[in-house]
């Protein structure tokens, strides 16, 4: 691989599992991606999904890091709207102390969940409109020179942890330029505008302390399997699955009911939302993600192992890192 390769781990509760046996999943896999050479694990923060178990992402973070003893671990991201700065702040500063140099922050502005459920959060509908000025507030608890007079992150105040800002449209890299920090691509469900935010936030980078040059780190869904058949086949069920979860309303479907709502407009948005999947043997994962790490003029992979079951996205997991030529810890 040209890149270095990293995991975001969805933390997926899948349809014969409990939430203990994803977070106990999540640990196993963080334990195999450490000892293969992964760069870093991030968790993305869901809320009322009941087939992620991501939520507290702060929580899994720490259990994942008392378990590891190397790999970097963070968000990616902390939805900030749905907090208050300081209260990551001092969610990210204790986990920076306890974890010296193993923290990552990033941070989106999208709810992470529906209407209904963000209300439940006690979010408006204006949060998101301070998400800019909050990640400064942030920063400046992080970084030891807060904004807000006479108030300090404790623990947090000088661990500089380093942010990241996350999205999947012109905004977000528009923000991550200004601040001079890195961005993050969400293009494993969001591809639409990968090139056109990527090309805005190289052209429009300003160097700050944290970076003093562009960084893109850009995802990709990867499914690799010791066949192609049997990865054509986990990546059909992955679809199925998402049927119900995202369009179902709780709602069972059988697989031919599935493949139907697939084969409508309506389900071809999933399938639009895997463009960018490795999907195959190690050999056919390793050359998608090399073209894909030009087309996406990415610095960073993070990959989605979207396997439908935890043993088969730890295979995957190993698969890949072997193929990619990842450095064993």
């Amino acid at each position: 691989m040209t890149v270095p390769l990293s995991i975001l781990d969805l933390a997926v509760i899948g349809a014969q599992e409990t939430a203990r046996q994803s977070l106990e999943g999540s640990v196993e896999l963080a334990r195999r991606a450490e000892a293969l050479g992964y760069r870093r694990i991030w968790y993305a923060e869901h809320h009322n999904m009941p087939r992620i178990a991501s939520s507290a992402t702060s929580v899994l973070i720490a259990h994942v890091a008392a378990s590891t003893s190397s790999i970097r671990l963070g968000a990616g991201g902390v939805m900030l709207p749905n907090h208050s700065p300081l209260t990551i702040a001092e969610q990210f500063g204790t986990l920076a102390t306890l974890h010296p140099g193993r923290i990552d922050l990033g941070l989106g502005r999208a709810p992470g969940s529906d209407g209904q459920t963000m209300r439940a959060l006690r979010r408006d509908d204006r949060s998101a409109e301070r998400f800019p000025q909050d990640v400064q507030e942030l920063r400046g608890y992080l970084t030891g020179r807060s904004l807000v007079p006479g108030v300090d992150a404790t623990p947090g105040k000088g661990t500089d942890v380093p942010l990241y800002i996350l999205g999947s449209s012109l905004f977000g890299a528009r923000l991550a330029a200004h601040l001079g920090l890195p961005y993050g691509f969400a293009s494993h469900f969001a591809p639409n505008a990968l090139q056109d935010a990527v090309a805005l936030y190289r052209r429009l980078f300003q160097p700050s302390e944290q970076l003093d040059q562009p960084y893109v780190i850009a995802g990709v869904s990867v499914i690799a399997a010791d066949t192609d058949d049997d990865a054509q086949d986990q990546l059909r069920t992955t679809q199925r699955q998402r049927v119900g979860w995202l369009l179902g309303g709780g709602r069972t479907f059988s697989d031919d009911e599935a493949d139907e709502v697939l084969a409508s407009p309506q389900g071809q948005q999933i399938t639009h939302m895997m463009r960018y999947s490795a999907v195959g043997t190690p050999d056919t994962v390793r050359d998608y993600l090399d073209r894909f790490a030009t087309h996406a003029d990415a610095d960073e992979l993070i990959v989605a192992h979207q396997a439908p079951t935890i043993s088969q996205r730890l295979h995957s997991v190993e698969l890949t890192a072997r193929a990619a030529g990842l450095t064993p810890a």
